[in-house]
């Protein structure tokens, strides 16, 4: 008979997770890399901004995916907002109307960000695989998934500093959606990590969190490696 995995205390299972972070988030990856020393061309930055709303417009679908299959009511309430904050309680409000506006903010019409004749095979499949993971796993280990929002606020602030000194071709009032996730980030990794330290309360299920979040690490990488590797001009519309 197998052993039961052995739980680690919850100093021990924080550790573990944070450890993914430092070695597998995205933000080593060279696409960001150059993005941070100001070495990317302007069709590059439409390029990502346009394929990462892929990302963005799933964020909500994936959020719901872990509220349908987590039985628990308090927990439901906790997750809850995260959809809203993407999605908006009415029309213009929420994280994905904010990422058009950064769109348009590139020079984009935000109309063909929405068709998505833009997005590329790879980032779809990584997207979707990442929507699907959601659905099909356990709510906890789903919810740990999440935990790349723990590295988030940092990026963001690079980020911003990045674009507002390196490419000042893009307007300013387009950087919302980055400065509201320097604050959202901190919030909701500190909710999912709760969550995760709670009820991934088995050797087996802390395990699972721990590749689930190295999982989303690759969802990430991959999308970048897309991104990077993609067409040297955009497909047309």
């Amino acid at each position: 008979m197998t052993m039961p995995a052995e739980i680690w205390d919850r100093e021990t299972f924080r550790k573990r997770l944070r450890e993914v972070g430092a070695g597998r988030y995205h933000d080593k990856h060279p696409f960001h890399l150059r993005m941070n020393e100001g070495k990317l061309s302007p069709e590059e930055i439409r390029r990502w901004v346009a394929n990462r709303f892929y990302y963005q417009k799933s964020i909500p679908l994936k959020d719901a995916a872990i509220i349908s299959n987590c039985p628990i009511r308090e927990v439901r309430r906790v997750w809850l907002h995260r959809i809203i904050d993407h999605d908006g309680k009415q029309q213009g409000e929420g994280g994905i109307e904010a990422w058009l506006r950064l769109a348009e903010a590139c020079g984009m019409n935000r109309d063909e960000i929405l068709d998505e004749h833009r997005v590329l095979p790879g980032v779809r499949f990584a997207v979707d695989a990442y929507v699907n993971f959601a659905r099909t796993k356990p709510w906890p280990v789903a919810v740990a998934s999440s935990l790349t929002e723990l590295f988030a606020p940092d990026l963001m602030a690079n980020r911003i500093a990045a674009f507002e000194q390196q490419y000042s071709w893009v307007q300013p009032w387009g950087f919302d959606y980055f400065r509201r996730r320097v604050t959202q980030a901190r919030i909701d990794s500190a909710e999912g990590l709760e969550l995760t330290l709670t009820h991934c309360n088995t050797g087996e299920l802390q395990r699972e969190a721990v590749q689930a979040l190295r999982f989303k690490c690759d969802v990430l990488w991959s999308i970048l490696d897309s991104i990077q590797t993609g067409p040297i001009h955009d497909p047309p519309g």
